[in-house]
């Protein structure tokens, strides 16, 4: 089930505790601009994907290209951000970065991730944090996964032709239910 998968994935980070301290809600909006969606990555590895969407994060941030992806290849040799059904959020902190941020892309066509169901990746949520964040990377990171692991949610991305739909779809106020 992918909430046990989810869980395990933030469980893995030394600040959870904080996070469970703090059970506020932060909205994407609070790290995710509409300039910052790719409605159609085409890549063909895993590689290729951190590669683009660091490229995408370094043109909206001015931060280098070369060191966000270094840090996002760097926590996947820690074991893979695929969480299952499709979906994977790489993540990392960068001693430059002011305030985090996050980049979402759906892939034209899945490919391997490495994920802990096996299955591959066509959404991916990168979020990226200074090196201080703590608690507000993992709420941050907890709030991806809990959007994404709606079913109703995954299939409007999934069904969504453009930018600004998926990031309607991304932003969209949760029920009191799905928070």
């Amino acid at each position: 089930m992918l909430a046990t998968r989810v869980a395990r994935f933030v469980q893995g980070h030394p600040a959870r505790n904080a996070l469970q301290a703090k059970n506020a809600l932060m909205p994407l909006t609070d790290f995710l601009t509409p300039d910052a969606v790719v409605p159609s990555l085409r890549v063909a590895s895993k590689k290729q994907a951190l590669q683009d969407v660091a490229a995408k994060a370094a043109e909206l941030s001015g931060l280098s290209e070369r060191e966000i992806f270094d840090t996002l290849l760097q926590r996947e040799r820690l074991g893979s951000t695929g969480i299952g059904q499709g979906i994977a959020i790489p993540h990392g902190k960068l001693p430059k970065v002011e305030k985090l941020f996050g980049v979402f892309a759906r892939l034209e066509r899945p490919i391997d991730f490495e994920s802990l169901d096996g299955e591959p990746v066509d959404l991916m949520f990168v979020l990226i944090a200074p090196e201080s964040a703590g608690a507000d990377h993992l709420k941050a990171l907890a709030r991806v996964a809990r959007v994404l692991r709606e079913p109703t949610t995954t299939a409007k991305l999934r069904a969504a032709r453009d930018r600004d739909a998926l990031y309607a779809v991304l932003t969209q106020t949760p029920t009191s239910h799905a928070a």
